[in-house]
């Protein structure tokens, strides 16, 4: 009782997904009376914070109110979460690709939109002529809107910058968005995301301005926290990405990958076989081929905010992924050109609509699977006592709502660092 009555605040008569014994598991024989178990679910329960972090948790039938400090109370009837992980977005850049998307649906052949000066070199090009003001500027309301959706960390790529400037222009602005609100973000450096128009005709030149400036800038310059590259014939070779991966790992920085897109160049064994914290999308992953992901513990990013805009047909092997044990976390992937869908509660339900993940899972993908992907403490995304205070409380009947209602608005409150931030 002393932690609850030397708490900061306390929550009481709640229930709680707390996802610590959630198995998001391969089992997918559920009752047709009622709803699954899973999802860690303690019902009845109390909650305190106390220096940002939860200090208590109890059922109420061991909490005597009168002992409680009343002015600091709330919670009272809903379902309280982890606050919600956004582990792959590209948040920063300028430009629109609004007409591109607009001429795609017209018939006009993606080689003909980027000879005319479009595609992902158009928002290279936006995005070098904006000042950093301006890139935070356009930042911030994309990050507003994952806010009010009850996101409480997420990453931000750099790679619409491609040249030594501009990268760390993109990741200064990354950081300054999570000093201005609250709201954890870790940032990873994605230079090598495509070709810079400079080295049209040398990749491998690139790759050296990637591996012996990018990189040691921005770790010397404690700009990035991860090293991404997108691994695909478009992209870059596997060996090109080596090449990356040693760079990073030279600096101490976390290794991430965009794999298995829309080929298979075995991608994400090699980002696993350098001990990557995630590989992302996947579609074109060999499903007999994933022991160097299980060994290393590489979460599977699934990103179907990408599939679905670029109406993809091949699926990530789902089942595969399960039967290996191998954690799936699930992200907006919000960028100008293939998902400009800035709700991290849409991709759950996309995840389970179109992937075949079930609820349980999808909010496992959301929040400790997540948590994972961006090489957080073991205690982050779940609601157990000394984890961060970083908690949604939802008006709804039970969790597997969060993945199958999408717009009407349910969050009550959102709290980061154990303070009710912001919806």
């Amino acid at each position: 009782m002393n932690d609850f009555r030397d708490a900061d605040k306390i929550w009481l008569d709640l229930d709680l997904a707390t996802m610590s014994n959630s198995t998001a598991s391969s089992n997918l024989a559920t009752s047709f009376v009622g709803y699954s178990q899973g999802y860690g679910v303690r019902q009845g329960m109390a909650l305190a914070v106390k220096n940002g972090r939860i200090s208590a948790i109890a059922p109420m039938v061991d909490i005597d109110e009168a002992l409680l400090p009343t002015a600091n109370i709330a919670g009272r009837g809903g379902w309280m979460t982890p606050g919600l992980i956004d582990c792959h977005t590209h948040l920063v850049f300028a430009g629109s690709r609004a007409q591109e998307f607009e001429q795609r649906l017209q018939g006009v052949p993606y080689e003909q939109i980027a000879r005319d000066g479009g595609g992902i070199l158009s928002t290279v090009r936006a995005t070098r002529e904006a000042s950093e003001q301006q890139l935070f500027d356009l930042a911030a309301p994309r990050l507003r809107a994952l806010m009010s959706e009850g996101v409480t960390t997420l990453e931000i790529k750099s790679g619409y910058g491609l040249t030594l400037k501009d990268e760390l222009k993109m990741l200064r602005v990354a950081r300054q968005l999570g000093e201005a609100f609250p709201i954890q973000v870790r940032t990873t450096l994605l230079g090598a995301h495509a070709l810079a128009p400079e080295f049209a005709t040398n990749s491998d030149a690139y790759i050296d301005l990637v591996c012996e400036q990018m990189i040691p800038a921005a770790a010397e310059q404690k700009l990035a926290d991860a090293v991404d590259v997108f691994c695909e014939g478009i992209g870059f070779s596997p060996a090109q990405c080596g090449r990356v991966f040693k760079a990073a790992k030279n600096y101490d920085l976390a290794i991430k990958g965009h794999t298995e897109q829309l080929s298979d160049l075995k991608g994400s064994q090699l980002a696993a076989s350098y001990g990557a914290l995630s590989v992302d999308h996947l579609e074109y992953l060999d499903a007999n081929a994933l022991q160097p992901i299980v060994e290393n513990g590489t979460v599977a990013v699934l990103l179907p905010g990408a599939f679905y805009f670029l109406h993809e047909t091949k699926l990530p092997p789902i089942q595969a992924l399960r039967d290996a044990g191998i954690p799936m976390a699930v992200a907006t992937d919000f960028n100008p050109g293939t998902s400009p869908l800035a709700s991290l509660r849409l991709m759950m339900n996309m995840a389970c609509t179109l992937f075949r993940l079930t609820p349980e899972e999808a909010l496992a993908g959301v929040t400790f699977h997540a948590a994972k992907a961006l090489g957080l403490s073991d205690d982050s995304g779940r609601l157990v006592v000394g984890a961060p205070a970083d908690m949604l409380l939802w008006d709804i009947k039970h969790p597997s709502e969060l993945a199958y209602q999408i717009g009407v608005p349910a969050l009550r409150q959102r709290i980061y660092q154990g303070e009710t931030s912001y919806v």
